[in-house]
């Protein structure tokens, strides 16, 4: 397919890492070192320019493309630049949003594009996942909820029972499926005999009650029933509101008078603070520690560091940051932060899924993108059908929706046509899976 990618940022960058081996990348940008870096790391031709232009698009290869991605950090960009791509070809449009402005006149069919994707509202989705999986590091949901993926560190001091044991051994909850070991970033496949050891990371795919249970087997957590929220941006604004229509009950942080007044607000069921997040007299007079969890999103990495390490040393159990720049995720792990979320890989995820067939419904990339799952329906022809699913090559089949039920299949079962099948594979074995199947 040809896609051209307008804006090579973050969420630019995250894009053309996903598809650049596999699909014709053009990639447009007013930045001339951006652009350099990009066609340095990948097989990409560049563009410079901007997207609003006319002549920039053409020259970019619009009038053929299949697929234009506008994903500039500017929303009126991304929709002039959705806009002049409908007139100057046939391709689908998918555009960034930064905040959810928009999202209402999309959905209203106002804008004519084919999807918009808002940064703010996906990660709002991804903190409102992990805080209904506390002790998971990564939560995905497929088919309409009923397959929860996730992504479980083995604690080092304390782990639970099953660890030291075979997987065939190990007393692990129901309606689960290890597909992936990854011991010191290395991909482990997840046979039989292999040991679970301190420190692994555990993909896992299971009911949703599954996933509580794994919860509570790996970290002890129990369901969160209320939240801080430091930072009150667009994107923090978006996470309280997600929250609170979820039933938790949200306070919110916010040392900047104006931010604090209009989230006080736009959200009246939360308790708004004006408040430096950074005091600890101010964190102890508001009892913050006994929060279930707290969400860092001042936009300032600095700053989100340092508030995170205060609501630990103040008692909060569960601390998630939503990173500024992804190189910091490291830190934020030394540091002791439990979840770290990245907007750009968020954002970008739900964009590339528009480079799959219909039998994909759903796209998730985990571990900085080492990782794929996928929701693919088998056809009546596939060479995979009527197989065992632990032989389909280079991928691990976590679950089956089946009948409108999702089963969680042993090695030997059968993949039959018209299952949904939701699997996981490196990136390099993705388009041979989805042609395949």
């Amino acid at each position: 397919m040809r896609v051209v990618v307008v804006g090579a940022g973050q969420v630019g960058h995250t894009v053309v890492k996903s598809l650049a081996e596999t699909h014709d990348c053009r990639v447009v940008d007013i930045d001339r070192a951006r652009l350099d870096a990009l066609s340095h790391a990948y097989d990409v031709r560049v563009t410079h320019g901007s997207g609003t232009r006319r002549e920039t698009l053409l020259d970019a290869g619009v009038a053929d493309a299949e697929l234009v991605l506008a994903c500039t950090s500017r929303d009126e960009v991304n929709l002039v630049t959705a806009m002049l791509a409908r007139k100057l070809s046939s391709a689908r449009t998918v555009v960034r949003a930064t905040g959810t402005d928009y999202l209402a006149a999309w959905h209203a069919g106002d804008l004519d594009v084919d999807l918009l994707v808002s940064t703010a509202f996906e990660t709002a989705r991804a903190v409102s996942r992990v805080l209904q999986v506390p002790g998971a590091r990564h939560v995905d949901f497929f088919a309409d909820g009923k397959v929860a993926v996730i992504g479980v560190h083995v604690p080092e001091t304390d782990p639970p029972p099953f660890a030291g044991r075979p997987l065939r051994e190990a007393d692990l909850p129901e309606e689960s499926r290890v597909v992936a070991v990854v011991r010191d970033r290395v991909l482990i496949g997840p046979s039989g005999k292999e040991t679970v050891r301190p420190g692994d990371l555990l993909v896992v795919m299971t009911s949703p009650a599954g996933a509580r249970a794994w919860s509570r087997a790996v970290s002890g957590a129990e369901p969160i029933g209320d939240v801080v929220v430091f930072g009150a941006g667009r994107v923090g604004t978006a996470i309280a509101r997600m929250l609170l229509d979820q039933g938790l009950v949200v306070r919110i942080v916010e040392h900047d008078a104006a931010r604090a007044e209009a989230a006080a607000a736009a959200l009246d069921r939360a308790r708004v603070y004006h408040a430096d997040g950074l005091d600890p007299e101010f964190l102890r007079g508001e009892r913050i520690g006994a929060a279930g969890a707290a969400v860092l999103a001042q936009g300032d990495d600095s700053r989100n560091l340092h508030a995170g390490v205060l609501a630990k040393l103040h008692g909060v159990g569960l601390t998630l940051t939503v990173l500024d720049d992804p190189a910091a995720a490291d830190v934020f792990e030394a540091a002791g932060v439990d979840v770290t979320v990245d907007p750009g890989d968020e954002t970008a995820e739900k964009m590339a899924r528009y480079t799959f067939g219909r039998r994909t419904r759903q796209l998730a990339m985990l571990e900085d993108d080492r990782f794929e799952v996928l929701d693919i329906t088998v056809r009546p022809g596939s060479r995979h059908a009527h197989r065992p699913v632990d032989t389909l090559p280079g991928a691990g089949v976590g679950a089956l929706i089946r009948d409108g039920e999702a089963v969680f299949p042993h090695g030997g079962d059968e993949l039959r046509p018209g299952d949904r099948v939701i699997v996981l594979a490196e990136p390099e074995h993705v388009v041979a899976l989805e042609r395949d199947l």
